[in-house]
């Protein structure tokens, strides 16, 4: 489906470094411009030594000046657990139970399509402690959406259909749709009270016709987990459902603990 496929463009800039616009995105970063008006950009990392904090190719510190975030603080084995929900296809409850069990906390960035069809989850997240984030209503290229308006209707929408479930307003957490972005639509999260929220390790999970051996997953999820990191993982995958008690298992015995998103906003 669509989400599913646009989302290909991600794994372009997650394992593949110093290529193409990718590299010179990162050549911008260090030499203190990394925005160029009006043109997107395609969230990317680049991977160094196992156990190591990757690059992105925008810096943490250009980013914190639009409360934007790609990884927490580096000297603590601390890791926050996101999740990108498109639609529900029954692994939902599997990984919140492996949460509860873990006592761990997850952000869940729900688009509209979620919120309609999954309400029930939706009210459990939230019941368990979770924060339950804003990837847009209908997750268009935000990058895309130069009008104030219509990039607030986008996230407006998906707040008052969650409230309306849930009774409460939602957490201020924005994720950008296939990680594209640019330096307005920054601007334009912050205007509304959001924190924007990119990541610093994910793995191709979405794929649900050809989903990756837990074998897989661990080769990537385990040699380049790092202190502080903000992990990416779909909902929709089998595999996280299957094996996410066993590797919050592997992570601790790491000695890496759960946080909380909003502990990155404060």
């Amino acid at each position: 489906m669509k989400y599913k496929k646009t989302l290909l463009l991600v794994v372009l800039f997650l394992f593949m470094y110093g290529a193409g616009a990718g590299a010179a995105k990162i050549v911008d970063v260090f030499s203190g411009s990394p925005f160029i008006q009006g043109e997107t950009e395609n969230w990317g990392l680049g991977f160094g030594t196992e156990g190591t904090t990757p690059t992105g190719n925008v810096s943490a510190e250009e980013l914190a000046k639009y409360d934007a975030h790609f990884v927490g603080d580096t000297t603590k084995k601390t890791i926050y657990l996101t999740f990108d929900c498109g639609y529900e296809n029954g692994n939902s409850d599997k990984i919140l139970d492996a949460l509860k069990k873990h006592k761990a906390t997850g952000t869940f960035f729900v688009v509209g399509n979620f919120l309609e069809t999954a309400p029930e989850i939706v009210k459990r997240m939230q019941k368990e402690g979770h924060l339950v984030g804003n990837h847009t209503y209908h997750h268009p290229d935000m990058s895309k959406i130069s009008d104030f308006a219509s990039f607030q209707k986008e996230i407006e929408d998906v707040e008052n259909l969650y409230q309306e479930i849930t009774g409460e307003k939602m957490v201020k957490l924005y994720r950008p749709p296939q990680g594209k972005f640019n330096e307005d639509n920054l601007n334009m999260a912050k205007q509304l009270g959001y924190h924007t929220f990119f990541w610093s390790l994910a793995y191709v999970d979405w794929y649900e016709d050809n989903q990756p051996t837990a074998k897989e997953a661990y080769s990537k999820l385990l040699p380049r987990i790092h202190p502080g990191a903000v992990v990416l993982l779909h909902s929709t995958s089998k595999t996280n459902g299957d094996i996410l008690d066993e590797l919050l298992t592997k992570w601790e015995e790491m000695g890496y603990t759960f946080g909380s998103l909003e502990e990155l906003c404060k």
